[in-house]
Order: C-alpha cells, then structure tokens, then sequence
C-alpha cells in the first residue's frame, strides 16, 4: 500500500471509530439531557456521515475483492468461476480507487465545508468616490451569488459616500458551503475602468479590500467578558433625532488583542451590542486561526480570510471585459457576467487549485 493511502486510511478509520463513539454518546441518558453537548455531537456526526458511508463501501469493496482472491486460489474452482472471481476482483479494486480518490478530495476539503457562516469586510482603497462605488460594485456581485446560492445575507453595518458608493460594508453571510466558495475573496481587488466622475475618458485604477472570516458559534470560541471594554456613546450621521439623542453606539475592545468593533447602525442599542459581538468574536476567531495556520502552505494562507490588505489578489478590467485572478494565473472574459453574481466558473478554479495544492502536501 502507497505511504499516502497509508496515511490517509489511517485518517478515515479514525474516522469511524469517532462516528461510533459519537452514535454510544448520543444513546446515554446524561448526554441527551444536555442540549448543548447533544447538538455539538449531532453536528459532528452530520459532518462525518458521508465520508464514513464511503468508507465502509471501501471496507467492504475490499472485503468483496479478498473474497474473490480466494475463490480464485482455490484449487477446487473451475475455469468459470476463476473468470468470474478474476472480472469481481477487477472490478472491486476499481471501486476502491475512485473511492479512495473521493475521499481524499472530500476530506483535504472538510473543515471549509463544515463552516457555514461568515463575516464579510468590504473597504474603499485608493481612487477616492470611484474606489466607493468599486466597493458597492463588489457589494452587489457577493449578495447576487449568494442569492443564486439560496445564502441568507445580513447586512451588519455600512458607510456610504455622497455619489452612493460604499466606504464601508460588513456583511453576515449564512449557508452549506459559504467558506467554502468565497473564503478566496479575501485580499485586494483592483478596477480598471473609466469612472463617472471622468469627463476626458481615461482609464483609472482604484483598489477595495475584503476581508472573510469564519463566523464562529459561541460554542467554538469562548471570551472572557473582563477582557472586554465596552464603551457606549450617541450615533452620529442620519437616522433622525433617536440617534443625537439616545446612547446608542457601542464600541468593544478586547485588551489581549487590541482588536476592536464599533458599530451605531441599529437605533437600538441592544442591537449593536448583539452586532458587535458577533463580529468581536469572528474577528478574535479568525486572530486565532491565523496564528494556528502559520505553518501551513502560504498560498493557501494569502487566499483566504488572512485580512491582508496589500495582497492584490484581483484585477477587473472594464475595456477588456476581463477578470484577472493573480493567485491562479487565470483570466475569463466575462466581467459583466461575474459582476452580475455569475462567480461559478471563477469560484471553481480557486477550489480545484486549492484542492490540488493541498492533496500534492497531504
């Protein structure tokens, strides 16, 4: 056996061993009184469902195949029952591979597809009123996907400018397979196109950040409330005389980190609280992963959710009608296609170089 399916089966019995520790658990008594354990441990055995089913179709095509090999080297079989043993045994080692291959992709890709919320950042860069409307621009392109996606998305906080871009947008995204696909989003965008703002017809560039951070439970990341500073004070901007008058706004500062999270978007103060919160969390999630993934692969680490900045990972070029992505080397003419929310071929190039990089490092 190959050191690598060695390793890799390894994994999968380890697998299913924890999938038949989880199905004991989920039978106690004591465990099914705690709402949370039970849902924690439910979760996770959802998750190990569907490559643990692959797995024991592996065991038995194995099974199947050792069987045949016996038949075949028994010497009380007649020829017809060696050439049927000899097509069972060719077939079944078929099987095993294209199930083995499957595995490997699926479980290379497991801990993207089991994160199922995110926060998204979108910022203006350089170009002024023209970098606002590229951020409302990607705004629009990330909410028509997630829409063809069936994805819930919540707008958490946003700043605009006067020609009705954005300076700033943070979203909340929800649905199977939301890291998964857009985990690669993060880093700098570039525009290449003649602004409204333009009179002569020159082409400018402008640039705009994103920013996309697993979105945790509150089971996955605990904060110690003492860690946290909470300042509360009076919304400015529009909103009418509730947001001069009520102290609305709140502003939270985890002293550990130094991160912090402001947000006067809701009248209600509850609501921002709640809002904050949740992106505190994400934040300090993501703070967390970041230093847990320094010794993995930096491709994979420049492509998603590192909150690099400077990292120009995109290039959307108007006049040409192209969308450049310097990561992969890849260009598709189909700007206005993309912009639209049509991501698909675009997302997929991203996941099948990921998902080679990560099954050549296994």
């Amino acid at each position: 056996m190959p050191p690598k399916n060695s390793i890799l089966l390894k994994k999968l019995e380890a697998m299913k061993q924890r999938s038949c520790e989880i199905d004991a658990l989920i039978a106690d008594p004591q465990v099914a009184c705690d709402p949370n354990r039970s849902i924690t441990l439910a979760k996770e055995q959802g998750r190990l469902k569907s490559i643990v089913g692959d797995y024991r179709q592996y065991e038995a095509a194995v099974q199947g195949a050792a069987d045949a090999q016996d038949l075949l080297q028994d010497p009380d079989s007649d020829d017809e029952f060696r050439a049927l043993a000899k097509e069972e045994i060719k077939t079944l080692e078929a099987r095993q591979t294209e199930l083995l291959e499957c595995m490997q992709s699926r479980l290379v890709m497991a801990d993207d597809m089991n994160v199922g919320s995110i926060i998204m950042e979108i910022r203006a860069g350089t170009g002024g009123d023209e970098a606002a409307l590229f951020a409302r621009d990607l705004y629009d392109m990330y909410t028509r996907y997630a829409d063809s996606r069936g994805w819930k998305v919540e707008q958490l906080d946003l700043s605009g400018s006067e020609m009705g871009g954005f300076r700033e947008v943070i979203l909340g995204v929800k649905g199977e397979g939301v890291w998964a696909d857009l985990g690669y989003e993060g880093g700098g965008h570039r525009v290449q196109r003649v602004p409204e703002t333009e009179s002569q017809g020159r082409i400018h560039t402008s640039a705009a950040t994103v920013a996309v951070l697993p979105e945790p439970e509150a089971i996955d990341i605990e904060i110690d409330p003492a860690d946290v500073i909470e300042h509360v004070s009076r919304s400015s901007g529009p909103g009418g005389q509730n947001v001069n008058k009520v102290s609305s706004a709140i502003r939270l500062e985890h002293t550990p980190t130094g991160i912090t999270v402001s947000m006067q978007d809701e009248k209600s103060q509850h609501k921002n609280r709640a809002k904050a919160w949740r992106i505190l969390r994400s934040r300090l999630y993501e703070h967390h992963e970041r230093e847990n993934r320094a010794e993995r692969d930096s491709q994979r680490k420049s492509m998603i959710g590192s909150g690099d900045r400077s990292s120009k990972i995109r290039t959307y070029n108007f006049p040409q009608n192209r969308v450049t992505d310097h990561r992969i080397g890849l260009s598709l003419y189909s700007l206005d296609k993309i912009l639209g929310g049509d991501m698909t071929a675009l997302v997929q190039a991203l996941k099948d170089n990921d998902r080679q990089e990560r099954l050549e490092n296994l």
